[in-house]
């Protein structure tokens, strides 16, 4: 990608969204920012690619933090982002060359674009998950050496905290989410500024392009009255893990985190899927899928048996447009297709499984990768 025009955000919100494993906020909300942004602008958005950063030069990787139920129902002011790299930039006292999507998962992989054409500045075609994860450590940026801090948060009121220091990532992640807390249960965030060479050697590339071209596949599926789920699937190189019916979903707001679990019920009796781990494998027609969410899709059951787990990509969308449905927006009755998606190869090491692995998130497996990488 160039650039980004008011012809790309749909796609471009549609793919972010299946990335997003239910989480990374409302792409419909910032899509209409960011259309709103380019038409009172009337320029489109500058992409470059990681390699055309200077090593010298400052960049600094931009979203939001909080609970995705939160941000439904609380709205963003609009400038958060942008006045929160302000207030970076007084701080360092040296402007940014580029802005970095934190997270190409949901409404965090438009966020950034908006707040890019606000401060003028292009945008890198790339970012630290090539999905999306509910902490701030669980990135390739912390993974692989950049420095947490400094690092800063904005609310809707115009209050800025600028953290000139911090000691790791996590604890980056546990004062940054407190913080988030009093400021409402959302907040913009920026984090980590690094240098062009630090970003060359740590970001996930491409995944900007990565979502456009599924939302344009998607609206091509669309068009010609196809159900999208397959075609997704094949262009993410992974596999439909099961389709059916939404029975039940258990969802609450805990310390920042939309935490919970829902179980899809087949449709038809038939062959089980293919799963991960050992276990009973039961008989297609009695089997539920239970899912379990913390902001976003972690783990893919059938009883004992594991179809897909974090950090792979388990995406809910629905079968008819092929539009992914946040963990904020799950009810009973959707007819859905529950997509396994292999991780991009940078959050499959051992440095990155140590993070964001399925132990991380207590589930006592070792990680089973499907076939292949997202990139």
């Amino acid at each position: 990608m160039q650039s980004v025009t008011l012809n790309d955000t749909q796609a471009i919100a549609i793919g972010a969204g299946i990335l997003g494993t239910g989480g990374g906020g409302s792409t419909y909300l910032n899509r209409l920012r960011l259309d709103n942004e380019l038409r009172a602008s009337g320029k489109s958005l500058p992409i470059i690619r990681a390699d055309d950063v200077p090593d010298d030069a400052l960049v600094c990787a931009v979203g939001g933090m909080g609970a995705p139920t939160v941000s439904n129902e609380k709205l963003q002011e609009g400038r958060e982002i942008m006045r929160a790299v302000r207030a970076m930039e007084a701080h360092l006292r040296q402007p940014m060359h580029a802005i970095i999507i934190g997270e190409i998962g949901g409404g965090n992989a438009l966020g950034p674009l908006v707040a890019a054409l606000q401060l003028g500045l292009p945008a890198v075609d790339g970012d630290s998950m090539g999905r999306a994860f509910p902490e701030l450590q669980m990135d390739t940026f912390m993974i692989y050496g950049v420095a947490p801090s400094p690092f800063a948060l904005a609310d809707t009121q115009g209050n800025i905290a600028i953290f000139p220091r911090i000691g790791s990532a996590k604890q980056a992640e546990d004062f940054a989410r407190s913080l988030t807390i009093e400021m409402g249960g959302s907040a913009a965030l920026v984090m980590p500024v690094m240098s062009g060479a630090e970003l060359k050697r740590s970001i996930i590339r491409d995944t900007l392009s990565l979502a456009k071209r599924i939302g344009e596949n998607v609206l091509d599926c669309r068009a010609r009255s196809i159900e999208p789920a397959e075609t997704i699937a094949t262009l993410c190189k992974g596999r439909i893990l099961f389709t059916g019916k939404i029975t039940d979903v258990e969802r609450r707001t805990v310390q920042g985190f939309a935490r919970g679990q829902l179980k899809i019920a087949p449709f038809h009796k038939g062959k089980p899927p293919p799963v991960l781990t050992g276990g009973p494998r039961g008989v297609g027609s009695t089997q539920v899928l239970q899912i379990d969410f913390q902001n976003e899709n972690l783990i893919a059951r059938l009883g004992d048996d594991v179809l897909c787990a974090v950090p792979d990509l388990i995406t809910i969308v629905s079968l008819d447009d092929g539009e992914a449905i946040g963990t904020e927006s799950l009810r009973y009755g959707l007819r859905v297709a529950v997509l396994g998606m292999p991780a991009p190869k940078e959050l499959k090491s051992p440095e990155a499984l140590a993070v964001v692995g399925p132990r991380t998130f207590g589930y006592d497996i070792d990680f089973c990768p499907l076939p292949g990488d997202l990139l």
